[in-house]
């Protein structure tokens, strides 16, 4: 362990735990180390697809290993816009998100036409990461890009979880939810995938077929290439659950109402012909990037505790809860005299109530920090959540790392921190206090990690 002076250890310790859990999920090395040449040599052309915040550095190491006598043509790249950069081979193309933009729309239809006319004897070989969803919208029937970011919008603002939202995109696009894979025939697919979702803690009851399952492949970009057992029914009782159905587009509305009645297809089940000639390889997740980061923490000397594999719920209230998990740990059993790391990874999430700006991380470091001053947390600790790919909600930071002297910053500099919570404003009340993570754009994404440092 480094032997600077508190609390500047303790950061600089949760900031290199971070580091090593995003390396963990370092989308070029994850593709490197499970594609091999020996897998194009039955397929007489190999089209290769991407997208997602992690496409560039996937297509990079693909084409570096697919035969270049097998590339039947240039590969596509669908990411953010941050991430675009120059693949030799590939056509790179940015789009926005978290909502989704005409370009998007532009480059799902070029995928589309791509993946449409594909033969028999080849191969489509995609490379999904976390964002896709967004990315490469291709809204289904008569509703239109604006609706469908409508609808997105809706539910983003009501708190809804990403499976949720993601078993609404399904069925308003013609991509997701296996719609890819269904393009594709009767050519075979090969999805590589860096997944950024987690199980939830518990399913809804009112949609009993979205089950609490870790790395749900369905789940990660709202699943183009797998098998979706949610239904029309499912996404109506959401917005309906929500409290949004009202406000949703009536061609949306209207649309959902047709599939429910089966005058539109499904999505593609389960032991669907559509996926006999599909395989799929999970090449990066939130759990190697927690195990990253626990590995990390005992080299620096903490003793290590996983916390949870899969953190959900209202970012703030979960801030709170650790906080008071944490000082009734303490009261009930002195501190030790060694360090101590709780370390999690997840999504949690925000419902907006106010107009400020921020992310889930930042809002849940904002809410822990709170909570200590509230709750008398002592000793020396750091508390870090931050998003994998760099961005936290429509900001320029990963999250927000506290202290026990980040409060006291943000009154000395005559601002109430309460106050920027219940505004949703965890963006300004950090870079205040000085406690943003600034990462850039990292180009992979495998949700959150969360780290809480604490020295006797």
């Amino acid at each position: 362990m480094s032997h600077l002076p508190d609390p500047a250890l303790i950061r600089q310790d949760a900031l290199s735990i971070f580091q090593a859990g995003i390396a963990a999920a370092d989308p070029y090395q994850a593709v490197k180390r499970h594609l091999v040449p020996e897998l194009f040599s039955n397929y007489s052309k190999v089209h290769l697809v991407a997208f997602g915040k992690a496409a560039c550095a996937m297509a990079q190491a693909a084409q570096e290993i697919i035969p270049t006598e097998k590339l039947a043509g240039r590969g596509i790249a669908v990411t953010n816009y941050e991430n675009v950069r120059h693949i030799d081979n590939v056509d790179v193309l940015g789009a926005a998100h978290p909502l989704p933009d005409a370009n998007g729309l532009k480059a799902a239809q070029i995928i589309a036409d791509r993946v449409q006319n594909t033969q028999e004897h080849e191969l489509v070989l995609v490379l999904v990461s976390g964002g896709g969803s967004a990315l490469i919208p291709y809204p289904a029937g008569q509703i239109t890009l604006q609706e469908k970011i409508a609808t997105t919008d809706l539910l983003l603002a009501s708190g809804a979880t990403i499976n949720q939202i993601n078993c609404v995109r399904k069925h308003l696009s013609q991509l997701k939810g296996g719609g890819l894979a269904r393009m594709a025939m009767p050519a075979h697919l090969h999805a590589l995938i860096l997944s950024d979702v987690l199980g939830e803690a518990s399913a809804p009851a009112y949609a009993p077929r979205l089950r609490p399952v870790g790395d749900d492949l369905s789940s990660i970009a709202s699943g183009p290439t797998v098998a979706d057992d949610t239904t029309y029914a499912d996404a109506i009782e959401i917005l309906k659950a929500k409290g949004v159905w009202e406000q949703v587009p009536g061609n949306i509305r209207q649309h959902l109402e047709q599939g429910k009645l089966g005058h539109i297809a499904e999505t593609p089940k389960p032991g669907d012909d559509v996926f006999k000639n599909t395989a799929h390889i999970l090449v990066g997740s939130n759990t190697i990037s927690v195990n990253a980061m626990l590995e990390a923490a005992k080299n620096l000397g903490y003793e290590t505790e996983l916390y949870s594999d899969h953190l959900s719920g209202e970012a703030r209230t979960v801030g709170a809860t650790l906080v008071a998990q944490c000082v009734e740990r303490r009261l009930k059993s002195p501190p030790q005299d060694k360090p101590i790391a709780l370390l999690a990874g997840g999504e949690t999430t925000v419902t907006l109530k106010g107009k400020g700006r921020g992310g889930r991380n930042q809002e849940m470091a904002l809410a822990f920090a709170i909570a200590a001053e509230q709750q008398g947390l002592a000793g020396n600790w750091t508390f870090l959540s931050g998003g994998t790919d760099g961005r936290d909600g429509p900001t320029d930071a990963a999250g927000g790392i506290v202290d026990p002297n980040t409060i006291k910053r943000m009154i000395h500099a005559g601002i109430n921190p309460i106050e920027l919570l219940e505004n949703n404003d965890s963006y300004t009340a950090l870079k205040t206090s000085d406690d943003l993570v600034i990462t850039g754009a990292t180009g992979t994404n495998v949700a959150d990690l969360q780290i809480l440092l604490v020295r006797p």
